[in-house]
């Protein structure tokens, strides 16, 4: 059975995550099963639209914290599954972030081989349930588990949301994630303007940049439909005009060292 790995496996995982100054080829390939709480797949379902839909992208990596935070608080991306903008948007996600493809298209990853893990799993996820209100919910199950600092019992999510996991794990054991990866990584790399950081998100076409969680603004501002979501009914002029007033978040910043993204962000958060 996949993902059937020692404790030690593990805790030499955690211990590689945390090292600043090492770059990772994925090499993990399995976590524990602790169950958990979380909402239905039934939560996440979209409501009908008149068609105009914006499309909206989320470039990411799985154990970059802000990423995390964006997907799983409810104040970040699942909240339009809530307040009805789903209805009004094409969303996806690409798990790839500020990975780096190397000799003989082996992937290295930023927080190291288990994010490299986890961005195929998710990849392999996206796969399997195409509709993004049923892929959604066990993406964002893991990196709820993620931004609590327990990314190892991500496999629990199955359970909770009654997902059939072997779907994702004959995808991660034929190698198909891996094919998934690279076809993300090419979608990020070919990315005009480049990327700079995760999250990164691009609503009609146009980054954000550090305004990221201000991304619902964005889409009312661009949306041209007749059937209005309640949540684009309640923001005011002013607050959709507000988007001109750059906000800045954290992110992750594109680089090879998760230590050099930490002295970044803290120069950035000195300058908030």
């Amino acid at each position: 059975m996949l993902l059937n790995q020692s404790s030690m496996e593990i805790r030499l995982t955690r211990v590689l995550i945390i090292s600043p100054f090492l770059l990772f080829v994925v090499v993990v390939n399995r976590s524990f099963r602790v169950a958990s709480a979380f909402p239905s797949p039934k939560h996440f379902r979209s409501s009908i639209s008149d068609g105009n839909k914006i499309p909206v992208v989320l470039y990411y990596e799985t154990l970059c914290p802000y990423c995390a935070n964006f997907i799983a608080n409810a104040n970040g991306l699942n909240k339009v599954f809530d307040d009805g903008l789903i209805s009004i948007i094409d969303l996806k996600l690409v798990p790839y972030g500020n990975a780096k493809i190397g000799a003989n298209n082996t992937i290295s990853c930023q927080h190291g081989p288990s994010e490299c893990f986890l961005n195929t799993i998710e990849a392999c996820a996206i796969n399997a349930w195409p509709t993004v209100s049923e892929h959604f919910p066990l993406i964002h199950c893991i990196e709820k588990f993620v931004h609590a600092h327990e990314f190892t019992q991500w496999e629990s999510c199955f359970d909770e949301l009654g997902l059939e996991s072997k779907h994702v794990y004959n995808c991660y054991r034929s190698g198909l994630g891996v094919e998934l990866e690279l076809g993300y990584a090419a979608e990020t790399n070919a990315l005009e303007p480049p990327h700079q950081y995760v999250p990164w998100v691009v609503v009609n076409g146009n980054p954000l940049y550090e305004d990221y969680e201000n991304f619902e603004s964005y889409i009312c501002g661009a949306y041209s439909g007749t059937i209005v979501p309640e949540a684009c009914s309640e923001l005011s002029i002013d607050a959709i005009a507000s988007k001109d007033s750059v906000q800045k978040h954290r992110v992750c910043y594109k680089d090879s060292f998760p230590f050099i993204s930490q002295v970044k962000e803290a120069v950035a958060s000195l300058m908030w």
